[in-house]
């Protein structure tokens, strides 16, 4: 019996441990993906454009002999573009959808910090109506008086479209044209 009480005070314990956050910043606005998402971070380098791809995919590039599709989250959010700089990073992202694992890059204006975050601290989203998707927010947390907005990136990033780019452009390109990287075995 007093096992039973241990293990229900362990599963209560895990509960509330906290969850660490990549944050970035964009346009002034500081976002969070979970750091158990996050395969690296990697300075900007131009990739391999696709035709006909959403405007918001900068192209592809090749990490490794994987495809992976560069989203560009400012303009999936409808934000204002801006030049890229120094401080201008991808963040490769392995993304969980029906039919597997992907791994999919956003660019981001910079990275920020990582925080550890408690559920009891995560705000729902706001509800914004039927015209605002806010499915793709899990949450969000008040850091140092800044608001940071904590994205779902299987949601966000699980578009059929957004997808199916990276298995469409291993048709258009071989791995070794890439940013004329040579593929290396998996």
């Amino acid at each position: 019996m007093s096992e039973r009480l241990i293990a229900t005070e362990q599963g209560a314990e895990s509960t509330r441990k906290p969850t660490q956050y990549l944050t970035f910043e964009m346009a002034g606005a500081n976002y969070g993906v979970e750091i158990l998402r996050v395969q690296e971070i990697r300075g900007w380098d131009h990739p391999t454009l696709i035709p006909n791809a959403p405007e918001y995919v900068r192209g592809v590039i090749n990490l490794r002999g994987i495809i992976v599709p560069i989203i560009d989250l400012r303009k999936k959010f409808g934000l204002p573009s801006l030049e890229i700089s120094p401080v201008t990073v991808v963040i490769v992202l392995k993304v969980q959808t029906e039919q597997a694992d992907r791994i999919m890059g956003v660019m981001v204006d910079a990275v920020s910090d990582v925080h550890d975050v408690r559920p009891e601290e995560v705000r729902s989203p706001p509800d914004l109506g039927q015209q605002v998707d806010v499915s793709y927010i899990r949450g969000l947390i008040s850091v140092n008086q800044q608001m940071i907005v904590l994205l779902d990136t299987n949601v966000l990033l699980s578009s059929d479209r957004v997808l199916n780019l990276a298995d469409s452009a291993l048709g258009l390109i071989q791995p070794q044209e890439l940013n004329g990287s040579q593929a290396m075995p998996s």
